[in-house]
């Protein structure tokens, strides 16, 4: 279980290439947001204290891709049901809001300022800080774990690749519980056998406290 006491360290981690700006239409993008965000944040940072996974900044085809498979079914996902099909969640919709999600930034603490700072700027910008709770077990021989078996897919750091999430700055409840759907075969992973049913739990919760000892840049 996550330990509750500690910060997830600060120090910054490599991030994929970037790519240059996609154009989506910003005003549908907010629209649709605003259904989102009573689960994934205002700025979908993330809620329900890892229960749903914090989507600023992450690729939009990757995020593009995943909405698809939660229409398809091919993904299940109860909440996601009464908002993924053609008429809630059009493909204009799905461009619009992946594309818009990837741009956003989250920080990992307020910045320093001596300056008399607005109440509502200094709580919006609150809104936008991204923590993620320490996950107890060994991080050094998750480290080495972690290179292993998922830094191919994943990045060196956690940091993702184009279609392979970023796994520094997730929340770690959010993390067990997709692997734990990846062993049961709730959800498709490409190397199931390889890297989680014949694994022991004491390595996926080492593998975890290296992630979340990262933060993203």
């Amino acid at each position: 279980m996550p330990s509750k006491d500690g910060p997830a360290a600060e120090a910054p981690v490599e991030v994929a290439a970037v790519e240059p700006p996609q154009e989506f239409d910003a005003y549908n993008a907010r629209d649709v947001m605003r259904t989102c965000a009573p689960c994934h944040g205002e700025f979908g940072q993330g809620g329900g204290k890892g229960t749903y996974p914090r989507l600023a900044g992450l690729n939009a085809d990757y995020l593009a891709d995943q909405l698809r498979k939660f229409k398809s079914r091919e993904r299940e996902n109860i909440p996601m049901i009464p908002f993924a099909n053609d008429r809630e969640m059009p493909d204009t919709d799905i461009r619009d809001i992946t594309r818009y999600l990837s741009t956003v930034k989250l920080k990992t603490k307020l910045d320093d300022t001596d300056a008399p700072a607005d109440g509502l700027d200094r709580l919006m910008a609150a809104k936008k800080i991204l923590h993620i709770e320490r996950w107890d077990g060994d991080a050094d021989k998750g480290r080495a774990l972690y290179a292993e078996l998922c830094a191919s897919c994943h990045g060196k750091a956690g940091e993702g690749r184009v279609k392979k999430p970023p796994l520094a700055g997730q929340y770690s409840e959010y993390l067990f519980q997709q692997i734990s759907d990846f062993r049961k075969g709730r959800r498709k992973h490409d190397d199931i056998d390889l890297l989680f049913v014949q694994r022991p739990d004491r390595e996926i919760d080492d593998i975890l406290a290296f992630l979340s000892s990262l933060s993203p840049s």
